[in-house]
């Protein structure tokens, strides 16, 4: 992208801030943002924010690499904290309504420990985690993030959520979710 995309603006808002604020809006609390390569350029857009800025240092090694940092600084918080909702900044229909449905789909599924939200055939991001996951997303490994884990099927509600698909990966993709 050129620059760091997590600033990049939607709707007159960087696509980092949109989706804490989705998160916040959505009741959800502790709100942990993992920053890793463009870190010291993004943290200061998050100073006015009640989250917990955590660093990937090792952001490099791929997703599984921030789900680490991220549920480790959960899980330090507080002993209680029930589940974990992974989201990424890049998908300019994730908003709180998003994160209520996932959490009214993990309601009615007792015996599922996973709300995930599904587009373009599969379940991905943003995935609602019960606790009880949190240490196998501790020990994953790799660029694939949760994905192994959301597709046991016997595990997870799935959500249809369409518009999720779009994410913004280039340039292009940017340009493409632009008004005008």
């Amino acid at each position: 992208m050129g620059r760091p995309k997590q600033l990049l603006p939607i709707e007159g808002q960087a696509m980092l801030i949109r989706a804490v604020r989705a998160c916040l809006d959505a009741d959800l609390w502790p709100v942990v943002v993992v920053l890793g390569a463009n870190r010291e350029s993004i943290r200061p857009a998050l100073a006015r924010l009640p989250v917990i800025a955590v660093d990937n240092l090792a952001w490099q090694d791929g997703m599984a690499s921030s789900l680490r940092a991220g549920v480790e600084k959960l899980k330090q918080f507080s002993r209680s904290v029930p589940g974990a909702l992974v989201a990424l900044c890049d998908q300019p229909a994730f908003a709180a309504d998003v994160v209520r449905k996932l959490q009214a789909a993990q309601a009615t599924a007792p015996d599922r420990g996973i709300a995930a939200a599904r587009y373009g055939g599969r379940c991905g991001a943003p995935a609602l985690f019960r606790r009880e996951y949190f240490t196998e997303l501790s020990g994953l490994t790799g660029d694939q993030g949760a994905r192994a884990v959301l597709r046991r099927e016997s595990e997870v509600i799935s959500v249809d959520l369409p518009e999720l698909a779009a994410d913004l990966d280039t340039p292009e993709d940017y340009q493409a979710c632009q008004p005008g």
